[in-house]
């Protein structure tokens, strides 16, 4: 944290939900909402000015993805915790969510009280997903993992963007750490997700994060 507040920033595209988090916030003593977003260029652009200890986001904005707007700013701003606070329990946006940076998914059903330990929580450098959703993805992850021989093809340097992506690094913090243009790690992940037979990077990272305790250190 840059003083003794927690600074918050709320991302949501209607106004009476960031009002009413705001309000929720805010009335935590030592807590302050310093910035306020409606779309994801926007919350790049204030994230990168203010700051912010934790930033609570939509996933569904009108100029793209919360999980857009999550990427570029942990690019940026790693000490930034980012809690996505949705009305959707989709498998594949949670995914997304976790591999993008974000250290909680929770929905919009959520009670204000937990909510507000999620901040506290997340603030702590702790992750949490909502219990409904949960169990469904790691039932997803098991059955991505599925399959022994999926890696035979996978070079050493693929292997090791292959990790990277299970951190949920972007293609220019994977760039940064192995000397790589984005053009170059680009083309790395279509050859990877090319001999896993996978269509997301998702895929490929939770399948590597299953396999990653079998890895030899």
């Amino acid at each position: 944290m840059t003083d003794d507040r927690l600074r918050v920033m709320v991302v949501d595209d209607h106004e009476v939900v960031r009002q009413g988090i705001r309000a929720l916030l805010n009335r935590r003593p030592g807590w302050s909402v310093v910035a306020e977003a409606g779309t994801v260029a926007q919350a790049v652009e204030l994230a990168l000015r203010e700051k912010p200890d934790v930033i609570v986001m939509d996933l569904r904005l009108p100029d793209g993805s919360g999980v857009e707007a999550c990427r570029e700013i942990r690019a940026e701003l790693p000490e930034t915790k980012i809690l996505m606070l949705t009305s959707y329990a989709d498998d594949e946006a949670v995914m997304s969510s976790v591999l993008a940076g974000a250290s909680a998914y929770l929905l919009k059903q959520t009670h204000g009280e937990q909510l507000v330990a999620a901040v506290e929580s997340v603030a702590r450098g702790e992750t949490m997903l909502d219990a409904k959703v949960t169990t469904r993805v790691l039932d997803q992850l098991r059955g991505i993992a599925g399959g022994d021989n999926k890696e035979a093809h996978i070079t050493e340097t693929e292997h090791k963007i292959l990790l990277l992506i299970a951190e949920g690094k972007t293609n220019r913090e994977i760039g940064a750490e192995l000397y790589f243009s984005d053009k170059t790690v680009k083309n790395y992940v279509s050859n990877i997700l090319s001999k896993l037979n996978m269509r997301r990077r998702t895929e490929a990272a939770a399948y590597i994060a299953r396999r990653t305790p079998e890895t030899p250190h």
